[in-house]
């Protein structure tokens, strides 16, 4: 047996541990023997590895070790502290058996496949030394450190060697020269070059906001790495940890301030008793005997890899290598939810069975689970694929619940308010180490959601300066800090989902969603979609809302209908992330065309007017959904049927954006107004120039979302007495939309005496004539509609107004005046 040999300082037999030797035996044994379905010997080519340079650790399963001998793994788990110095000197015999490698070349053991998992606080003392699997979330990393496993020292009196000298997590020297003649105790030289070293590397875990009991704070564990596992998590991963519970000296407690502890080298106060080492009670101190728990770990391996974890988007799994890992029914249910031709509504539907309607929210939420396709450019500037939703609603309108569904469904989703964190807590904040006095990362929710959701609440009731440094984060997905030293660029690849209420707490449609959200321009441009929920009196709905709700109270279980249970969602957006849709030729033309549309319509708006500026960045949001409903559908291409739907939702989620009400009465006001100040009263085509600050284009505005009708009801609120004629936006645009199909058609029949201005009053009246009861509704409904042709001439220019002779205000201008359709204007929905 490899025993160590007896000194000459302690010339009896060492004690042999024969329970350890006896595991080293059957360990060495179950290598050699263990067979696969298959007839092979296992672990052979695993060996054959380990010659490797790189290579030091032979992973074992767990299951293999209790399907060959259930008293050896028995044994292993309990005594696992005890016995891995001997499992590590079969793994060193194995692989000298199986080939030629270095006599000095250490082997360690790595295993995984435990049974249990357990949690940070299910962790006691009764588990000091077994073997134990713990599930966590790296939060912080050290620097790799290369760490004395056996040291060689050379003593500086007589210059005798004393050889393999163990260290165990401090630099510890030989207490006396093993040379019997010399009685050195202190003066000692470490030989690095026949000293043995090793990669070491803490990691702090913390205890994940789904395993947290409420109201209590996370416990954290040190964690330390040795050999091949260093560097193998990052700070955000989520970790399946297996390996030993320790108990180490407490070395921050020793060097904190106050009363030192004192140590052996201490000068007493008498000559000759410096080496007496300490004496008294005083002396000792109660900090030299503070210990704390930690980790030795000796394999990590992400969060159930299968489904979820760090390997949500790994780029180097395809569909096949996922295929793989699936039973044959999960493999089919995948399939059948691919060939589901309503699968949109399906999965928008199951993910949030308990929210009432808000289908727009569900979809844009869906789309941004799923994701665009990042991409880098030549120059290796890297290209977002990752779509930011920010909702924007009042009290009330469940947008806290999409949060907490979304972070409860997704594998890397972080859930935080923007009150309660601050610019460092979002980021990455730099901390002194305890131990080493050496700074370190710490990351914070932008970091830890890494390849996943970063779920922010009361985005709008963040601090200003807080808000900055998610800027970013948010368009080049990385976090930039200089803070004591340190210099580094750290990864933040995730999709922001934000919750904001209004200004004020109820949503004002009168006014821009500028003026109605706190939050700065360039924060704005950086969502893809914008959603408003507004929280409106309506008998159908608040009787569905209110008979949802109450169901719910009463039977929690059996209202919740899901088509599609949230595993089968998982795998199944674990799968279509893999597809990388290109876009197809007829696609680029068509997303083109509608960004095209969307510049044109915000461009016609006027100056400085915008709430929500149409920009590149809603062009490459346009992208990014288009390659998600791709991937949701699993196609390889992105067809136009997919960009439609893309731009449909980014169209959506710009019109809710305002919808204020249209006062006929304030325009007339208005302009009067003007003209007794000495303006002229804009009119035909050109009165837009002189009313940029008081009005704006209402069809148009309102069809691209990015112009607001923010001075029209405010302007002269006080002035009238009498009440204003009023029309919701909704109604406005279907009374222009119906004249303007009218005036086509009349174009088009070449009917000049339907175009006139009195004809096409008539015409409108004849229509509503149905709704008409009395003498007086006849005459508002005629007031009503000379004023709404008023306004679609000198304000909104969808109409322009001429005389039989020419232009109105020329020299031959006649009686009866010709509306006709701006030839400019597109209808829109």
């Amino acid at each position: 047996m490899d025993l160590a040999q007896p000194t000459q300082e302690n010339a009896g037999q060492m004690v042999k541990d024969e329970l350890a030797e006896k595991c080293q035996k059957l360990f060495q044994a179950f290598l050699e023997e263990y067979q696969t379905s298959d007839g092979e010997v296992k672990y052979v080519h695993d060996a054959e590895e380990l010659i490797r340079p790189e290579r030091n650790t032979l992973l074992v399963s767990f299951t293999d070790l209790e399907g060959f001998n259930q008293e050896l793994a028995t044994t292993i788990q309990e005594e696992f502290y005890r016995v891995y110095p001997f499992l590590c000197r079969a793994v060193r015999n194995f692989a000298r058996d199986h080939g030629n490698v270095p006599v000095n070349k250490e082997f360690y053991l790595a295993i995984q496949d435990l049974p249990t998992r357990h949690k940070i606080r299910e962790l006691s003392s009764l588990r000091i030394g077994s073997l134990v699997r713990i599930s966590a979330q790296v939060v912080r990393t050290h620097p790799v450190h290369p760490e004395l496993v056996s040291g060689t020292f050379l003593c500086l009196d007589c210059q005798g060697v004393c050889p393999d000298v163990p260290q165990q997590f401090k630099y510890a020297p030989p207490t006396v020269c093993r040379n019997p003649v010399c009685s050195n105790r202190a003066r000692f030289h470490l030989d690095t070059h026949r000293s043995k070293f090793i990669d070491f590397q803490k990691v702090r875990i913390q205890e994940t906001q789904a395993e947290l009991p409420r109201g209590s704070i996370p416990r954290s564990l040190e964690v330390i790495l040795r050999a091949e596992a260093v560097e193998t998590a990052q700070a955000g991963d989520r970790c399946d940890i297996t390996g030993s519970l320790i108990v180490v000296p407490d070395v921050s407690q020793l060097s904190t301030a106050g009363v030192r502890a004192e140590t052996s080298s201490r000068v007493g106060g008498r000559q000759g008793y410096e080496n007496e080492g300490l004496r008294g009670l005083k002396a000792l101190g109660v900090r030299e005997l503070s210990y704390r728990l930690a980790f030795l770990a000796c394999h990590v391996a992400p969060t159930n890899p299968r489904f979820g974890g760090k390997e949500l988007r790994d780029e180097d799994q395809t569909a096949e290598s996922i295929k793989s890992q699936m039973s044959v029914q999960e493999w089919e249910k995948v399939f059948e939810m691919s060939q589901d031709k309503n699968l949109y509504h399906n999965l928008g539907t199951s993910l949030f069975p308990t929210i009432h309607g808000n289908d727009e929210v569900k979809r844009g939420i869906l789309l941004m689970l799923f994701g665009g396709v990042p991409k880098t450019t030549m120059e290796g500037t890297s290209l977002r694929g990752d779509v930011n939703v920010c909702i924007v609603g009042d009290p009330s309108t469940a947008k806290s619940q999409f949060l907490k569904h979304v972070e409860e469904f997704s594998p890397r989703a972080v859930y935080t308010s923007g009150k309660a964190s601050s610019a460092a807590g979002l980021t990455a904040a730099v901390v002194r180490d305890e131990e080493s006095h050496e700074f370190v990362i710490e990351a914070g929710a932008l970091m830890l959601a890494d390849n996943g959701v970063c779920c922010i609440d009361e985005f709008d009731k963040m601090e200003t300066r807080d808000q900055v440094a998610i800027h970013e984060a948010m368009e080049q997905q990385t976090i930039s800090i200089t803070k004591a030293g340190v210099k580094a660029t750290l990864n933040a690849r995730t999709s922001i989902l934000a919750a904001a209420n209004p200004v004020g707490g109820r949503y004002d449609r009168s006014k821009s969603l500028k003026q109605n959200v706190n939050l700065s321009a360039p924060i704005m441009s950086r969502f893809d979609l914008f959603f408003i929920l507004v929280d409106d009196c309506n008998e159908v709905t608040d009787y569905a809302i209110a008979r949802r709700i109450v169901d719910l109270h009463s039977r929690i279980e059996n209202s919740v209908n899901r088509l599609y249970s949230l595993d089968e969602i998982r795998r199944y957006l674990l799968f279509a992330r893999q597809f990388k849709p290109k876009i197809s030729g007829e696609s680029e033309e068509f997303i083109v065309e509608q960004y095209k549309r969307l510049r044109q319509r915000d461009g016609s708006g006027g100056v400085a007017k915008s709430a929500w500026r149409i920009t590149v960045r809603q062009l490459e949001s346009m992208i990014r959904l288009s390659e998600g409903m791709a991937r949701m559908h699993c196609c390889d291409e992105v067809q136009p049927k997919h960009v439609k739907e893309a731009f449909r939702l980014l169209n959506k989620s710009i019109i809710r954006v305002e919808t204020p009400d249209i006062n006929l009465e304030q325009d007339q006001e208005m302009e009067e107004e003007e003209g007794e100040n000495g303006h002229d009263v804009p009119d035909g085509v050109n009165g837009v120039n002189g009313q940029v600050n008081g009005h704006v284009d209402g069809m148009n505005s309102h069809s691209n979302g990015t112009n607001s009708h923010t001075n029209v009801v405010n302007a002269h609120s006080d002035s009238s007495s009498k009440p204003s004629l009023r029309l919701t936006f909704p109604e406005y645009r279907r009374i222009s939309n119906l004249l303007v199909l009218h005036l086509r058609r009349a174009e088009e029949a070449e009917e000049e005496e339907e175009l006139k201005k009195t004809a096409v009053i008539n015409w409108y009246l004849k229509e509503m004539e149905s709704e008409i009861d009395s003498e007086e509704e006849l005459i508002n409904k005629k007031s009503l509609i000379e004023k709404v042709l008023h306004r679609l001439v000198h304000y909104d220019h969808i109409l322009i107004e001429l005389s039989q002779g020419g232009l109105k205000g020329s020299e031959t201008e006649a009686q009866e005046e010709v509306l006709v359709v701006n030839p400019n204007y597109t209808l829109e929905d």
